[in-house]
């Protein structure tokens, strides 16, 4: 992390612990994601939790659904022409996204790493290997298993979709699984030494500054690697598109979506990696709110938050009292 030697906001560049700043401090280039689909489902889709899925999950999963009909190969090989064209970069990570990438017996899914590893290595230099999937889907001994890789590459992660802290929320939403699993999940996984990404969703039905704040205090305490934040955005065909037209929901403005990123990283320690902080769909996909389509602008929005208000990732982290603190006010 490139630490700013004045008081102050400590970073150099953004007024976060970005991922590309991250990534060009340990390698002194930019390193791009390859996204891929491996075929992957989800047991809150097929029936082993539920068959709705997630409230806002449509049925493409978290990836792009036009990948599962091409081979690993073919994914990297077009993902490889666009990115190195467009970024110039000549180091990747390979990020196994769609759906929930463990979901399936252990040796399979390391059989699939392996592959998209010995593939890719024919096409690029591949300096990072990271798998998403959910906090209930990572049974021991998954973590000793995955952690093999770590002689192979030199960023291994494992990004766990959390959304919420909240266990009344994760009912609301179908998730299906509980806090207790998502931390239960990041305590064995660090215990093999892989960096763990924690997903979140700021503006869930219900939710408040509260909410977010409380949920990076929350990762601060667990030590997570990194954190993907995304503000909720409403897909067509899915349940939270049925709850906007019974007006059981509103979709967030811009200025609500700034003012819970700011809280949440405000309160959040400065060693976790951001990687994100919104999010992205087709735009046939979305029915709102449109602000989502434009990253830069939302990016550019927070920054301005964060300058204006002269504040900065884990200005106001604090757990427990301090030192200083120790010394009870009423002298008994």
């Amino acid at each position: 992390m490139l630490l700013n030697l004045r008081i102050g906001n400590p970073f150099v560049k953004r007024r976060y612990n970005s991922l590309n700043e991250y990534f060009r401090e340990k390698f002194g280039k930019r390193v791009q994601k390859v996204t891929l689909d491996a075929g992957f489902y989800c047991p809150n889709r097929d029936g082993r939790l539920s068959r709705g899925g997630c409230i806002f999950c449509d049925e493409k999963g978290s990836g792009r659904g036009e990948y599962g009909i091409l081979s690993l190969k073919e994914q990297m090989e077009r993902a490889y022409m666009f990115l190195s064209k467009r970024y110039g970069t000549d180091l990747f990570m390979l990020y196994f996204q769609a759906f929930t990438n463990t979901y399936a017996p252990l040796q399979k899914c390391i059989n699939i790493f392996e592959e998209g590893l010995k593939e890719a290595s024919k096409l690029f230099k591949v300096v990072g290997l990271s798998v998403g999937t959910r906090p209930d889907c990572v049974p021991d001994p998954f973590p000793e298993m995955y952690a093999s890789f770590k002689g192979r590459v030199e960023e291994l992660w494992l990004e766990l979709g959390l959304q919420s802290i909240n266990h009344k929320t994760l009912k609301l939403i179908n998730r299906g699984h509980t806090l207790a699993e998502f931390i239960d999940a990041v305590i064995r996984s660090k215990k093999w030494g892989i960096k763990v990404c924690a997903h979140v969703i700021l503006g869930l039905p219900g939710e408040g500054k509260e909410d977010a704040i409380e949920m990076a205090r929350i990762l601060s305490a667990l030590r997570v690697d990194g954190v993907k934040v995304h503000p909720l955005y409403v897909v067509k065909g899915t349940p939270l598109e049925e709850m906007v037209n019974e007006e059981e929901y509103k979709p967030l403005m811009l200025d609500e979506y700034v003012d819970l990123c700011v809280a949440f990283l405000e309160h959040l320690s400065p060693d976790v990696v951001v990687h994100r902080l919104t999010g992205e769909t087709a735009k046939e996909n979305l029915l709102a709110p449109d602000w989502i389509l434009d990253k830069t602008k939302v990016l550019k929005r927070i920054e301005e938050r964060l300058i204006s208000e002269d504040t900065w990732q884990g200005k106001k982290l604090k757990l427990g009292l301090t030192h200083e603190e120790l010394c009870p006010l009423v002298e008994r």
